[in-house]
């Protein structure tokens, strides 16, 4: 009985050894480990000291970071407010991140920027405004392609000043370098053509943009371009967005350029023209 006794001491010492040394190694570890919310707040304290930051480099960074936060209501209300940073890029970034964040509620803001003295925050401003589907961002579009507005309203004359001259826009481009991406999925290759063809590109990608834009002055000016264009990759472009608008009506006119000399041009019109014949017999049936 006594042994059975002293075994049981035994026993409950050692366990309680164990226990203690086991909540000792617990709070060890919850000090050393922080929680969830700890780092979600440190994470937040990096980010909000970056949009702060006195450098405009930094604010820049922080707002395209942003964009890695759909759905979230902070992100979108710090991306609007960088829209009045003092700073061209930062304000392009903002606008840029709205858009990849399909914040419908800075639409308004956003509409308010395209009339912004600095040119990559316009087109920043109607990329963001594109993939939201808002109509104000083919005014842009069409300025660029055309060198005239559509409208009274939107772009100062100073701003298109700058979008008809070629080598302004190029100068755009180099000045931006690749931190800059005015058309958004097409960034890249639009400043690079930015830089070869004096802003060549630039109408290219604008007139591909216009496809979605019903305003029948619109279709005149693919029209227009498609047919007459100084620039082979424009009228290409040109052709691309009306086969996409999907108006047989074009077909009539289009017919011209098939006797085009251009052979890329004659055969992309060929192609445009069977497709919107098609699509012609199909509304018929």
């Amino acid at each position: 009985m006594r042994e059975t006794r002293a075994g049981c001491k035994a026993y409950l010492a050692a366990t309680g050894f164990i226990a203690v040394t086991l909540l000792l190694a617990t709070g060890s570890t919850a000090e050393t480990q922080p929680s969830t919310s700890d780092t979600r707040e440190q994470a937040w304290s990096v980010l909000t000291a970056g949009l702060k930051h006195d450098h405009a480099s930094h604010r820049m960074i922080a707002v395209q970071a942003l964009s890695l936060m759909p759905r979230n209501r902070a992100a979108e209300r710090f991306a609007m407010r960088a829209l009045h940073d003092h700073d061209t890029k930062v304000r392009a970034s903002a606008a840029t991140t709205l858009g990849q964040l399909h914040a419908r509620q800075a639409i308004p803001a956003l509409r308010h920027a395209l009339q912004d003295t600095e040119i990559p925050v316009v087109l920043s401003a109607a990329q963001a405004l594109y993939l939201m589907k808002d109509p104000n961002a083919y005014d842009i579009y069409y300025a660029i392609l055309m060198g005239d507005r559509k409208s009274s309203n939107g772009l100062i004359q100073s701003q298109l000043d700058r979008l008809k001259d070629p080598k302004q826009m190029m100068q755009l481009g180099l000045q931006e370098g690749v931190s800059f991406v005015p058309f958004g999925g097409m960034g890249y290759e639009a400043l690079r053509e930015l830089r070869s063809h004096n802003g060549a590109g630039a109408r290219a990608a604008a007139a591909r943009f216009l496809a979605h834009d019903p305003d029948q002055i619109t279709e005149d000016a693919l029209l227009q371009t498609a047919l007459a264009d100084k620039d082979d990759d424009v009228r290409l472009a040109a052709l691309d967005a009306l086969a996409e608008r999907g108006d047989p009506k074009c077909i009539e006119r289009l017919a011209k350029n098939l006797s085009e000399d251009k052979s890329a041009v004659r055969y992309r019109t060929a192609a445009a023209i069977l497709h919107l014949g098609d699509l012609e017999k199909r509304r018929k049936k």
